[in-house]
């Protein structure tokens, strides 16, 4: 009881004072340089391609992969963290990701390239930038939704600065010695990291302590160990060993809620759909632009404000959803947003001219916004927040599939057609589909709950769930953060 107090206090002594704000200065930094460097690789498209005399689609596998690995890693990232903290995961990545890029510059082949900016940096870039978030929860619960919406600024400013930073280096130095400069500057996620301290939970939370089921399976392994006579050892170790690989996956990937929960199942196919068109703009804007007349500084500068407009419109969009006149009505303004980013994919096929240009980043930075503030917040009222750890590992391993071929089939499509107006076509295609789907499915969810309701016939788990209601009062200070936690660079 002493040691549970002791903790407690030990704990109490960082959180929402003193240390933890320079921790968030850290995580500002730190999601500045993860999730907004892949912003800036379609600077390099047209370089790479003239350099390794590769296709649109040969090319566009390069960042698919970074971004890929970005968004998968989060089960990984999360065992990581569980077994050495949060220090060690950001350093280890901010280590991975800056000697992937000072290979990169040294590479001969664009498949060589695929390895060490795609896989090694992508990597190090999702391990500093889930185990930089995941930290947060740790040293605040008074202010925590403060920190997490402050810390979100870094993405908005990397989005601003990386492009910027990208086109005059490439202009002066090239593409390799800016590679080079590249992987010393991600290194500084090891200098975030190291402000990190660890910080002791004061007491274990639900979410840390053993599942009913998990602990009656633990007995029962423990009863057949110990009554083994009657049965060969080595399938006992087989069946413990199969045990815990299921337990593993159970906690990490929710395949049941899927199966069960009809609104989390609806929103995951939805989405993953969305996500081979979401990141078609970023890469192939700055190439078509360039293609179409525009300077190269001018063509850099679209990408940066992007993330201007993030800075301002993605707090405001956060700050209007979390209303409660929108409690059961967030499906619907994702909706909106995900229409409203495809929409706007036809300006750059109307013209290609700077100022239209211009005009279109601006409208799809608002949608981007609404898309990034309501993504998460969305999954939480369709899944129990004791599960929402394992639910959202699915959900990023999934999209972070489309995230990979999309690009490359896009690039294939326009090496065919020799028109890059086909981006955005494409873009435009699954954006609209996969905002009507989810709008209608949710409408037609809904009315059959209702139905449900009025003839009084119980809810099955598929439809018990689609809204869930999530308290927004402050953690008590005994409470620890979420063992787990992914995050995304939507």
């Amino acid at each position: 009881m002493s040691q549970g107090g002791a903790a407690a206090r030990e704990a109490a002594k960082y959180q929402d004072r003193g240390w933890a704000w320079m921790v968030l200065v850290a995580a500002v930094l730190l999601q500045g340089l993860t999730l907004g460097f892949p912003c800036c690789i379609g600077i390099f498209f047209t370089d790479l391609q003239y350099e390794f005399q590769a296709s649109n689609s040969e090319t566009s596998w390069f960042p698919s992969i970074m971004v890929a690995v970005l968004h998968a890693g989060g089960p990984l990232c999360s065992i990581l963290v569980k077994q050495f903290g949060c220090r060690f995961a950001v350093m280890l990545g901010g280590l991975l990701s800056g000697v992937g890029m000072v290979s990169s510059s040294f590479c001969r082949s664009i498949s060589q390239l695929y390895i060490t900016a795609g896989l090694i940096t992508g990597l190090g870039l999702c391990f500093s930038f889930q185990a930089g978030v995941t930290v947060l929860g740790y040293y605040f619960v008074r202010w925590r939704t403060l920190a997490n919406a402050m810390a979100s600024t870094g993405v908005s400013l990397g989005f601003t600065l990386w492009p910027l930073l990208s086109q005059y280096l490439l202009d002066e130095m090239g593409w390799r010695n800016t590679f080079l400069i590249f992987g010393g500057i991600l290194l500084n996620c090891c200098v975030c990291g190291a402000i990190m301290r660890p910080v002791q939970p004061a007491s274990e939370s639900p979410l840390q302590s053993p599942k009913p089921g998990e602990e009656t399976g633990r007995r029962a392994e423990e009863a057949q160990l110990s009554n083994g006579a009657s049965s060969p050892r080595p399938e006992l170790q087989k069946q413990t060993r199969r045990t815990a690989c299921f337990q593993m996956l159970q906690k990490h990937l929710a395949f049941d809620i899927f199966c069960q929960n009809k609104g989390y199942q609806i929103y995951t196919v939805g989405v993953t759909w969305m996500m081979m068109g979401f990141v078609l703009p970023h890469i192939y804007l700055v190439p078509y632009a360039i293609q179409n007349g525009v300077e190269e500084r001018r063509a850099a500068l679209l990408i940066s404000v992007i993330g201007f407009i993030n800075i301002f419109v993605r707090p405001f969009t956060g700050l209007v959803s979390g209303h409660r006149i929108f409690t059961r009505r967030r499906i619907y303004l994702f909706s909106l947003a995900v229409l409203l980013y495809g929409l706007s994919n036809f300006i750059c096929v109307i013209s290609a001219e700077f100022t239209m240009l211009i005009v279109y980043c601006i409208i799809l930075s608002i949608a981007m916004s609404g898309i990034g503030a309501l993504t998460f917040q969305v999954l939480m009222d369709v899944v129990e927040m004791d599960r929402f750890s394992s639910a959202l590992g699915l959900f990023t391993i999934l999209e972070s599939i489309t995230l990979l071929i999309g690009p490359p089939l896009t690039g294939l499509l326009v090496d065919i057609t020799s028109d890059f107006h086909y981006v955005f076509y494409t873009s435009s295609f699954f954006l609209l589909s996969a905002a009507l789907f989810i709008a209608l499915s949710f409408c037609a969810l809904q009315k059959k709950t209702k139905l449900e309701k009025t003839s009084k016939v119980p809810l099955d788990n598929r439809c018990r769930h689609l809204y869930h209601e999530t308290s927004t009062e402050p953690q008590s200070e005994s409470q620890s953060p979420p063992a787990v936690v992914y995050i995304t660079s939507i």
